[in-house]
């Protein structure tokens, strides 16, 4: 049992902890405020303080965020540290930087609730963040900190037994339109038709060919034969938008394919855009993913990646909602929470933590292709970049494709095969 003292036990404090020492390094811990006692205490000690205790203690000399119960503009300064970057550096301690209050300012998304600048879609522009301006965006930045937090804790303390968890690789589907022809019905074929005049329309839609969007046996046999568990994530907008262009989900072969993919996989709601500004809508869609899969949903991603601090993640908890898949950029792939492992939210709008765990993912293949102007190849790449990286500090690796990319479209030629290639290097 590792004893913390602190002059004040905060919420924030008492969370960041937890996600450190308990579920990250295994370690049982408890707070003092009582100097005296933390003296007498016979085992590993952390003197999270300014004030001056002898004895056999591991210091981490504190800054004031975690007991700040405002929400303000911090004077941050990174520095190098072991060739990766760091911030609320300290001295006269046995760890450089307060490593409470640095993890607790990324992991909660702190920067989000300040004033800020939107990307055209309205969301939190990753040109904003910390983690794009000092450069270390592409890093699982946390993990490598506790790691080396980790360290030095067994350094100090021989007989402390840290329990890191194991590295796992979870792929994810965004299924934001089911089929490219197929199913849309006579006059969206015949507009699209009108638009776009194309042979292989009519073949899909004579039965002759298979959609170019439908991938779904494809993925069938490849997680059958590398023994994955991904979770899929439906858009069922009962209404279309700008950005929200399914098959309608009372469709007969739609309807047919949520309860498919409900039997076999985990399955999770892709809430519309709309949902966003239209009360009620939210909670209408999760109801009609549950009807059709005969099944409870507990877990979401946001279209387009597009949420807002705190009001998106309190309304997913208000329908139900436990666990959430949005925490990434829409516009560029990397750490958007500077960690590769799940995460409870903390709510510093109420300064709690809340009962929704957050899951980041770091890599989307829309990101590559559209924003990032990536081919097959060079998305390969950083595919295996993120992989390696998640592997090395024993985070999820999370990633996200889309059912157009993994089809036969010719407009995404050679991803399929990519992808295959990829699953194909799990084993090695």
């Amino acid at each position: 049992m590792i004893l913390i003292y602190s002059h004040t036990i905060s919420t924030r404090l008492q969370y960041i902890c937890k996600f450190i020492l308990e579920e990250q390094l295994g370690l049982e811990f408890s707070f003092t405020i009582d100097s005296e006692s933390f003296k007498k205490h016979d085992g590993p000690k952390i003197n999270y303080s300014d004030l001056e205790i002898e004895g056999d203690i591991f210091i981490i000399k504190n800054h004031s965020l975690l007991f700040e119960k405002n929400i303000k503009e911090q004077n941050i300064a990174c520095f190098e540290l072991n060739d990766y970057k760091a911030f609320f550096k300290t001295a006269n301690s046995n760890f450089p930087f307060d490593i409470f209050a640095a993890s607790f300012y990324l992991l909660s998304r702190y920067e989000e609730y300040l004033p800020h600048e939107k990307d055209m879609y309205g969301r939190y522009a990753h040109e904003n963040s910390l983690a794009f301006k000092e450069d270390f965006l592409r890093l699982p930045l946390i993990n490598i900190w506790i790691s080396n937090f980790s360290a030095s804790l067994k350094n100090k303390f021989t007989a402390l037994n840290p329990q890191h968890l194991n590295f796992k690789y979870t792929p994810t589907y965004d299924i934001d339109i089911a089929w490219s022809y197929k199913s849309k019905g006579i006059l969206r074929n015949i507009g699209g038709f009108i638009k776009s005049p194309s042979a292989l329309r009519l073949a899909v839609l004579s039965g002759i060919k298979k959609d170019p969007f439908d991938c779904y046996e494809f993925l069938r046999s490849l997680h059958k034969e590398y023994q994955m568990e991904p979770v899929y994530f439906f858009l069922v907008a009962s209404s279309r938008s700008n950005y929200d262009k399914n098959i309608s989900p009372y469709n007969h072969n739609m309807w047919r394919l949520l309860k498919r993919h409900a039997m076999i996989y985990s399955v999770g709601l892709h809430p519309s855009w709309r949902s966003n500004e239209k009360e009620g809508l939210l909670k209408k869609e999760k109801r009609i993913l549950e009807t059709a899969g005969n099944i409870q949903i507990t877990q979401s991603r946001q279209h387009y990646i597009k949420f807002s601090l705190p009001q998106t993640f309190e309304s997913l908890i208000q329908v139900g909602i436990t666990d959430d898949y949005s925490m990434g950029y829409g516009s560029i792939n990397g750490f958007r929470a500077s960690v590769a492992s799940s995460f409870i939210w903390y709510n510093l709008s109420a300064e709690k933590a809340s009962t929704l765990r957050i899951h980041p993912f770091c890599f989307m293949d829309a990101n590559s292709f559209y924003e990032q102007k990536q081919n097959a190849a060079e998305s390969f790449s950083e595919l295996m970049y993120y992989y390696e990286i998640c592997k090395k500090v024993k985070g999820n690796f999370i990633s996200i494709f889309h059912n157009n990319f993994l089809g036969t479209d010719k407009l995404y030629a050679g991803w399929r095969e990519m992808y295959v290639k990829f699953i194909s290097q799990l084993r090695q």
